[in-house]
């Protein structure tokens, strides 16, 4: 098999591919189809679409919709959460960022 084909099994270690419909995201979340528009909504994740044009989520984007879960769970308004865990992603990207720029200094 050539190195550029890929095989229908790839996909399952793909945490960016979009494997869940919103029902079974909704499931696997215990949230509503609502709740997960309404992230949507607030721009903290986008759902890519099927060709039929239904809500596809992948494994990252439920671990972004579970954290911002926990948030509303105590009490954070679901605006405010999407904010706070956008926040955290991009401190979380920064920290990986000047971590690689430091070990590039000390080679």
């Amino acid at each position: 098999m050539p190195p550029s084909s890929t095989r229908p099994t790839d996909n399952l270690d793909d945490d960016d591919y979009p494997a869940y419909t919103m029902g079974r995201a909704a499931e696997m979340l215990s949230t509503t189809p609502a709740f997960l528009r309404a992230l949507g909504e607030n721009r903290l994740i986008i759902p890519l679409r099927s060709e039929g044009g239904h809500r596809r989520y992948s494994r990252y984007q439920l671990r972004i919709a579970a954290r911002a879960r926990e948030l509303v769970d105590q009490g954070t308004k679901i605006e405010d959460a999407c904010r706070i865990v956008i926040l955290e992603d991009q401190l979380e990207e920064a920290q990986r960022i000047n971590e690689e720029l430091r070990a590039a200094r000390t080679r």
